[in-house]
């Protein structure tokens, strides 16, 4: 059920890393993306593959981790994705992207979580330093990085409480609290 997917589908930071990824698992979740809408079905996104130690090990290093958690700088060794798919614009086909991106990167999101995986989109990431590292040529745009892996860490959903504070938090035993506004405060008749 489509739900449940959704309900599974968290932010994971943490994870398994010494569990590895076969390249063709980051093919099928591509191939998701492919089948995703696309505005005026230019089809403009193209999409950079990691699931070796030494190719992750080049990008980690570019990516920001959890905003929120201002003192936790990010996975620990043994805790890392086992691998990556960046997600390229191709300014060649387009230059705008529009929410393509984000359509593909759930479809990839919903499709990890079926296949017993977890995920977090990453935008905050050293662009720049990444495309140095990877050799990515100048006319496709870096936009995401989808970190990928068997979730090393439990997510739980909780309700914004009064203070309307929506800043996701982490309790004594490491389990990540995600508040979510109220259904009723979302629709507007």
């Amino acid at each position: 059920m489509i739900k449940d997917l959704i309900r599974k589908n968290r932010s994971y930071r943490r994870f398994y890393e010494n569990e590895p990824l076969a390249r063709e698992a980051l093919v099928a979740l591509v191939d998701l993306a492919r089948c995703t809408p696309s505005a005026a079905n230019r089809q403009p996104l193209k999409y950079l593959l990691s699931y070796t130690p030494e190719r992750n090990s080049q990008i980690f290093p570019h990516l920001r981790w959890a905003g929120y958690l201002t003192d936790w700088p990010g996975p620990a060794p043994g805790e890392r994705p086992a691998g990556y798919i960046v997600i390229l614009g191709d300014t060649t086909i387009s230059k705008d992207f529009g929410c393509d991106h984000g359509i593909a990167v759930q479809s990839m999101l919903l499709g990890a979580v079926e296949a017993g995986l977890g995920g977090c989109i990453i935008g905050a990431i050293d662009r720049e330093g990444l495309r140095q590292a990877l050799q990515i040529p100048a006319h496709l745009e870096i936009l995401l990085v989808l970190a990928l892996g068997r979730p090393q860490e439990e997510v739980v959903l909780e309700t914004v409480d009064e203070s309307g504070d929506i800043r996701y938090w982490r309790d004594e035993k490491g389990v990540h609290h995600v508040p979510k506004r109220a259904l009723a405060d979302l629709i507007i008749d």
